[in-house]
């Protein structure tokens, strides 16, 4: 550093003409006011003292202070001048005042030339103008013409769209008439089949009917014949018989008469002869038998031919039945004819109204292009006014720069005046202030800072040129000469040297430790850093709480989204009326308490614009200002809770929604927003909204319109609807609502879109009741909740709703409720532990709208269950903050924290009766409920050694394992 020293004063004007930043300071009122203070002036007779005086001009460069301009004139102090030196002084002054007359001229010179030069480039812009104006004009009736050859193109492409849509009818036309001729011929065809097929059936009924009769009158006639020929035969043998000893007894008469006569003795004939009569009766008495067998052999016969009469009869009356069925399906044929074409005119009718719906959709589609172009043509005529504008503006500007520089010269001009001024006036001294050293840096003081202390300041205030060489070689020369610089505000005040109107010694010290401002120079990066250096010490604070939780779980992971992190302990962060605040702003200020409670991942009410305040009538899905605050509320609400390493769980409605308009039926379901769906996007059978969409996948949700997933360009929206809460809104997981409502396929393809650290579903069914009391088996319901986790593939857990229900029972002394028959808790925990998520109550059940309220003297016995066992608990937010069990449950929490409870963990149930219920989770868990004694270190099953951790008598006990 170092001070020029100038010997005279055309320098000074030299000067001040190349440092025009000195006018605009304090300093320059201190340099008039110093040229005219209180100087003493003798006449020449009485011989002029003038005293020493020193001007210093102090400029800064970067962070350290130099001296501009010395000057420095010393007449002497007691030295007499005659009458020669004047004149010899005199000359010297005149001959000053033409160098500084020739000075000035050259400067005047000069200053011409530059506006000359400021002429010349004023016309250069106004020809730049001008040019830029054509351009503009060129670049407009280009536009112009473009617009034109496009207004033609879609005027042609409307005749041509018009054209194909008349094609379009008369194909649909043909193709109509052409399903009616296939839709007639496939049913003559396929009635032609049916009548052939009947009749072949009849006709061959009646033949197999007339061959039976056929055989059976055959085989009757055979059997006839053959027993009537043998009857015959028999009787042709009987009488021949007969008439052989009959025969014979005529011989033998013969023979007795002529031994009657020749004197044989007639007694012994008489006795031959009635031996043969008697031989003969029992010949006599076995035809008749035989007769008699042949009788009831022609009685069978007749009853067989009776009967085959009546099977012929059978065969007739099927016949008849058969002719009547056949009658009957011609009948029925001749319906379904009518009913097919009647469907077909119905087909018909609605093929003519999806033609004239999309006639419409095309006109609609062509005046939206319309209004496209016409939105375009009035932008390009705003962008041409806005470049107007610009051009506008850009002559005024160059009009105020060339009015700025003529300022600039006649500034100049004043200056060359004053210093001519200021040159020309005598300057008389104080002889009482020689001690004194007036130092002057645009209104800050040299003598009472260090450069580290006023560096901000300086570099936001201070002057920005650069200084020459040549000049700071001279400051150089004169620093030495300066007052030492003070470090302290007390050897400030006790210096000789004081500076001229600046601030005092306590204001400059209290600047120098003030804190850059905004607005300040060269300030924005100061604080860029001290941003940076927040999320550093942020991102530190997230490390060493992410570090001290991998020590204590060193396996702890993400797995999926169905289980989280298997260690999660879930937050209810809102009740029916948190609504009425502003919700995000206050949940935000808690962040802080959840995560040093234990708390892992907090539910946030529904984000979504809504019919009903709470938020679960959704309308526009984008709108995420809602009655619980802002969009920016919510995402700072979630970047809080970030910074204390807690998830953010957004519960979303997609199984019904909101329409914004009525269709000209007056039916509410046209919907508006970025998602603009139609009745096609709502399920057909939702009685009330006049749907167009597909059967609904599970049950209506009456209230709103149902959304029919089924549809390929809705499930695309909820899907990127969900990617962009994730990414732009900062969302974890989801809790899904009313998941009743639709497959859970669905839900699996949207989060596997979505990719949530967590997911939770509502499935909430009705549990089994007999005679007003709650039955004991329950699989039938957490089946159904199995179930639909299932359907989701497993990437979503679960409400345990089965748990609360029996909860609700099991805790009044019914402990028994606790253990299903295979030893395993009774709800969703005991067939599915890591897809169930445990709770006592929430925002429907409790709150103000209290439809199933958990008993309230068990409430603390409830928690100390859930919070024990496997699953996920959650914590509703009504009895962590308002019902004064914030420390019991924080401290139910710690214990699950240092038994290494995760949704996984093994159970084992020791007991479950009328008295209470004991379970041991884990390794490392002993719980109690109920007033019977019990201890783990008095039981035999139990190894190692067991401390009490919670004692809350006869509600429930916690014992860990050492």
């Amino acid at each position: 550093m170092g001070a020029a020293v100038l010997p005279d004063t055309a320098v000074l004007g030299a000067v001040l003409k190349r440092y025009p930043f000195v006018p605009r300071h304090r300093f320059t009122r201190g340099i008039s006011s110093t040229l005219s203070v209180r100087n003493r002036s003798y006449s020449v007779a009485d011989k002029r003292i003038f005293k020493s005086a020193h001007i210093v001009f102090s400029h800064n460069n970067g962070d350290d202070m130099f001296t501009d301009i010395v000057v420095d004139q010393d007449l002497g102090k007691n030295e007499v001048l005659g009458i020669e030196d004047e004149l010899i002084a005199a000359k010297k002054s005149l001959s000053e005042a033409q160098d500084r007359q020739e000075a000035i001229e050259k400067e005047r010179d000069q200053l011409l030339e530059e506006l000359a030069r400021s002429e010349a480039r004023k016309q250069e812009y106004s020809a730049a103008i001008l040019h830029d104006k054509e351009v503009a004009i060129r670049e407009l009736e280009a536009a112009k013409s473009l617009f034109q050859k496009n207004l033609e193109e879609s005027v042609e492409e409307k005749f041509s769209l018009q054209s194909k849509l008349v094609l379009a009818k008369s194909d649909a036309v043909d193709l109509a008439v052409q399903v009616e001729k296939l839709a007639e011929a496939a049913f003559q065809q396929a009635t032609s089949h049916i009548l052939q097929d009947a009749q072949f059936r009849i006709s061959s009924a009646e033949t197999t009917a007339a061959e039976a009769a056929h055989q059976i009158e055959k085989q009757i006639k055979d059997a006839t014949e053959g027993t009537i020929s043998s009857i015959v035969e028999k009787s042709k043998h009987a009488i021949e018989r007969a008439l052989a000893v009959a025969e014979e007894a005529g011989e033998h008469a013969k023979e007795a008469m002529e031994t009657f006569i020749d004197g044989t003795s007639p007694f012994t004939e008489i006795t031959s002869v009635q031996v043969e009569n008697i031989k003969l009766q029992g010949m006599l008495s076995d035809l008749e038998s035989q007769m008699m067998v042949a009788r009831n052999e022609v009685a069978r016969l007749n009853i067989e031919l009776e009967h085959t009469r009546q099977q012929v009869k059978a065969f007739e009356q099927r016949a008849i039945d058969a002719e009547k069925a056949l009658l009957d399906l011609q009948e029925s044929h001749r319906k379904t004819t009518l009913q097919q074409e009647e469907e077909m005119k119905s087909l018909m009718e609605k093929m003519r109204k999806d033609v004239a719906d999309k006639t419409k959709a095309i006109s609609k589609a062509f005046k939206t292009d319309l209004k496209n172009i016409k939105a375009t043509i009035e932008a390009s005529k705003e962008v041409v006014v806005s470049k107007d504008n610009a051009y506008l503006r850009r002559c005024a500007a160059l009009q105020r720069s060339l009015m700025t520089s003529e300022d600039a010269l006649k500034m100049w001009k004043q200056r060359a005046e004053m210093a001519e001024a200021w040159l020309m006036k005598e300057r008389k001294l104080d002889v009482e202030d020689e001690d004194s050293i007036y130092a002057v840096n645009g209104g800050r003081i040299d003598l009472l800072t260090d450069v580290d202390s006023q560096k901000w300041k300086l570099l936001s205030d201070g002057p920005r040129r650069d200084i020459p060489q040549w000049m700071a070689r001279r400051i150089k020369a004169v620093i030495p000469k300066f007052p030492p610089k003070k470090t302290d505000v007390a050897e400030a005040l006790t210096s000789k040297f004081r500076s001229l109107e600046l601030p005092k010694a306590d204001e400059v010290w209290s600047i120098a430790r003030e804190k850059p401002k905004e607005g300040d120079a060269l300030i924005e990066h100061v604080f860029e850093r001290e941003t940076i250096e927040k999320k550093r010490k942020a991102l530190e604070r997230a490390l060493q709480r992410k570090t001290i939780k991998w020590e204590k779980a060193p396996e702890q992971k993400i797995l999926e989204p169905g289980t989280g992190t298997g260690r999660e302990i879930v937050f209810q962060a809102f009740n029916w009326e948190s609504w009425r605040r502003q919700w995000y702003q206050e949940l935000a200020s808690k962040a802080a308490d959840l995560s040093k409670c234990g708390v892992t991942a907090v539910w946030l009410p529904p984000p979504t614009e809504s019919v009903a305040a709470q938020g679960y009538m959704p309308s526009d899905l984008y709108n995420l200002n809602s009655s619980y605050g802002s969009v920016e509320e919510l995402k700072y609400c979630i970047e809080e809770l970030h910074t204390h390493d807690l998830l953010a769980l957004g519960d979303v409605v997609l199984n019904h929604r909101c329409a914004h308009k009525q269709s000209p039926n007056g039916v509410w379901n046209i919907f508006g927003g970025k998602l603009a769906w139609g009745p096609e996007a709502i399920v057909c059978d939702d009685p009330h909204f006049q749907g167009r969409g597909n059967p609904s996948s599970g049950d209506i949700f009456h209230a709103a319109p149902n959304i029919d997933h089924s549809q390929e360009f809705v499930r695309k929206d909820i899907k990127e609807w969900l990617n962009w809460l994730r990414s732009d809104i900062g969302f974890d997981g989801w809790r899904l609502d009313f998941v009743k409502g639709f497959s859970g396929t669905y839900v699996k393809e949207y989060i596997e879109a979505s990719n949530p650290v967590f997911a939770i579903g509502e499935y909430w069914d009705s549990l089994s009741y007999e005679h007003g009391s709650l039955c004991y088996n329950q699989d039938a319901h957490r089946q159904r909740i199995v179930n639909w986790i299932n359907a989701t593939g497993g990437t979503s857990s679960a409400f345990d709703i089965t748990t609360k229900g029996i909860l609700h029972s099991a805790l009044h002394n019914e402990y028994w409720r606790m253990i299903d028959p295979q030893g395993k808790p009774t709800g969703v925990m005991g067939w599915w532990p890591s897809r169930a998520v445990t709770f006592l109550e929430n925002h429907d059940t409790g709150s103000t709208q209290g439809h199933w309220p958990f008993p309230r003297d068990k409430l603390m016995q409830g928690y100390a269950y859930i919070l024990t066992h496997p699953g996920t608990p959650v914590i509703f937010y009504d009895h962590f903050y308002d019902f004064g069990i914030h420390d019991v449950i924080t401290e139910l929490i710690e214990a699950r924290r240092r038994a290494g409870i995760h949704c996984r963990s093994s159970i084992k149930i020791y007991n479950a009766n009328n008295e209470g219920y004991v379970a041991q989770v884990g390794d490392s868990l002993v719980m109690k409920l109920g007033q019977f004694d019990w201890n783990p270190s008095k039981e035999n099953r139990l190894e190692g050694s067991w401390q009490k951790f919670v004692d809350k008598g006869s509600d429930y006990q916690v014992w860990l394992r050492q």
